[in-house]
């Protein structure tokens, strides 16, 4: 949100900010509460997600630093958002954002084309969960988090994976056995090397990226880089 601001400008945001700290496990978005505050991440990793009627949760995203969290339609958060690690973020009033909207109609426009991202990512969701394989599901899973480590100026190799197996299951619409017996199958394959529970070593990228179906990486899925 803040790349496209000057000094000055940078200067007038902060003033309406608050710097926030929150624990693993905390949740600190809840799906119906009215939404008062929006938040930038500066570090750690955020799962969003809905609870479904039975009970079950569809994790939706997971966000990083850098990721806005915090639009809602009608005045309520449309979804929770728990943090998986440790989590700093700058928070935002609603009120005070908005009012600087006015002030800085740069910062609106930026607003808007994250808000065009998650669209699309959305759209790249439905595709995951619709037509792909589990393991193809794994596969453009391990790719997008690569890619958007790259992106961000980070080493896209090994692949961080800070959510639990269960997490990731939630997230592609598989069950945890599922998402485990994949990773054991694509290290069986040489594919990729596990290092403990929260890292993979990719060993054969053009092999995962052929599983994922994605032979021109241009059209690789990027479910993170958004506003949620």
């Amino acid at each position: 949100m803040c790349n496209a601001l000057d000094a000055d400008e940078l200067a007038r945001l902060a003033s309406i900010m608050s710097d926030q700290r929150f624990e693993a496990g905390t949740t600190f978005i809840e799906e119906g509460a009215p939404a008062d505050d929006l938040f930038n991440l500066t570090s750690g990793t955020v799962k969003v997600f809905k609870l479904l009627a039975d009970g079950r949760c569809q994790i939706t995203g997971f966000m990083m630093a850098g990721d806005f969290l915090g639009l809602s339609r009608g005045g309520t958060y449309a979804y929770s958002a728990t943090a998986i690690t440790p989590v700093t973020c700058c928070r935002f009033q609603r009120p005070q954002l908005r009012g600087l909207f006015n002030e800085l109609p740069k910062i609106e426009r930026q607003m808007l084309g994250l808000a065009m991202n998650e669209l699309m990512a959305a759209q790249d969701q439905m595709v995951l969960l619709g037509r792909k394989t589990a393991r193809e599901r794994i596969a453009s899973f391990l790719l997008s988090l690569s890619d958007r480590a790259v992106r961000r100026g980070r080493p896209g190799n090994p692949v961080e994976l800070p959510m639990t197996r269960g997490d990731i299951a939630d997230y592609l619409g598989l069950t945890t056995e599922t998402v485990s017996r994949t990773f054991t199958q694509l290290k069986g394959e040489a594919v990729i090397l596990l290092k403990g529970n929260h890292g993979v070593d990719i060993q054969d990228l053009d092999a995962l990226v052929e599983i994922a179906g994605q032979e021109d990486r241009e059209a690789c899925f990027h479910p993170f880089d958004q506003i949620a």
